[in-house]
């Protein structure tokens, strides 16, 4: 099979949410609450809100890439497929087991990100086969919009079968196992596929995709905009509600609605064009991290993990293995929980370490011949 065409701008906007994502899974273990009442809190959460979209999303993008570059189908399908398959694999094992640094999957197992995005390449290995990236394009926003129907789906099931439809689309049911399905398929195998349809217009030319780039995002989070702003405002709002722009960004991200979708896709898109250009140190630092993203999140947790147990000590809160065994650490004392300095002091810190190791397996990966299963990771 042959080599996916690297594209800059795509793999430097990837490496900009890769180390947005970093911020928040900081703040989970510094024990700071997900957004409140202040700009710093509420910010520091939504900025980190662009990371899922957009990765999977461009996950899409890569995925038709990597079929035009062989131009072989079957292949590309088998290469997700098994892909997506090692990736839940991942997920249950070495994302897991980083979480914690522990594998009760008795007390806590988390269908999370990587999960997703594994089971969303397995079903996209299924849809490449039934057409283009026009077809793909449209099958995965027809998913976006009609998600809520997915939410009707178990009242037409067996009582036996309904609860497995959680990791489908949440219906308020346990989902089998005790997991605690944080991301579900739907939208996001939508995310996914409308990604792959992206790839028609990533690879035309310079003026056209920019025109079409500035089109799309920029009709997306005006779309965004003209729904969200009159939907807030007419809301009666609630005694201590919060104000009127937190409660139109605050979109609902569990699962990820159509406002939620417009709100973080669209200004992504529309900044493509300008990714192109952020050449240089920084450029060249976040394209590091965009060209081995599965790589940089295999490390980032561990090295997070890791760090927390060091701030803790120097802090003088004691090692306590036992605050960080599940996710998310509301166990934290509320006095041992971090201020926001600390959280991007600790960020900043884990992002520059991981660095050095991304560009090593950047390097790696750039080499030909190389291993097969460079590709995988």
């Amino acid at each position: 099979m042959s080599r996916q065409t690297r594209h800059y701008g795509l793999d430097a906007l990837r490496g900009v949410v890769m180390v947005l994502m970093a911020i928040d899974h900081v703040r989970l273990y510094g024990g700071i609450p997900a957004g409140g009442p202040t700009a710093g809190l509420f910010f520091t959460r939504w900025v980190t809100h662009f990371c899922a979209p957009a990765f999977v999303f461009l996950a899409g993008t890569s995925a038709f890439l990597y079929g035009r570059a062989s131009g072989d189908l079957p292949a590309l399908s088998r290469f997700l497929l098994t892909r997506g398959l090692l990736l839940v694999v991942l997920e249950l094992t070495v994302v897991k087991f980083s979480w914690g640094f522990n594998l009760n999957y008795a007390a806590f197992t988390l269908a999370g990100v990587i999960w997703m995005i594994g089971w969303c390449m397995v079903l996209l290995s299924m849809l490449v086969r039934l057409g283009g990236a026009r077809t793909l394009g449209i099958i995965g926003v027809a998913i976006i919009v009609s998600q809520p129907v997915f939410g009707l789906v178990p009242n037409l099931l067996p009582a036996s079968v309904a609860p497995y439809w959680e990791f489908i689309y949440p219906a308020g049911l346990d989902a089998p196992g005790g997991i605690q399905v944080l991301y579900v398929i739907v939208p996001w195998i939508g995310v996914m596929a409308a990604g792959y349809g992206f790839g028609a217009i990533v690879t035309m030319e310079n003026a056209a995709r920019r025109r079409w780039c500035r089109r799309i995002g920029l009709g997306a989070t005006a779309l965004f905009l003209a729904i969200a702003i009159p939907v807030a405002a007419m809301q009666e709002a609630p005694p201590n509600a919060p104000p009127l722009l937190y409660r139109i960004l605050g979109q609902n991200k569990y699962p990820a609605s159509l406002l939620f979708l417009l709100m973080t896709l669209g200004p992504a898109i529309a900044l493509l064009p300008l990714a192109d250009h952020w050449r240089g140190r920084v450029g060249r630092f976040f394209e590091t991290f965009g060209r081995v993203p599965m790589f940089y999140y295999l490390l980032h947790i561990p090295a997070i993990h890791l760090a927390t147990l060091a701030t803790a000590w120097l802090r003088g809160d004691g090692l306590h293995h036992d605050w960080y065994r599940t996710a998310p650490y509301a166990q934290i004392p509320p006095d041992a929980r971090w201020s926001l300095g600390e959280l991007y002091a600790v960020f900043a810190i884990v992002v520059v370490i991981l660095y050095f190791p991304c560009a090593w397996y950047a390097r790696l990966r750039a080499q030909s011949p190389r291993p097969k299963w460079l590709t995988y990771i």
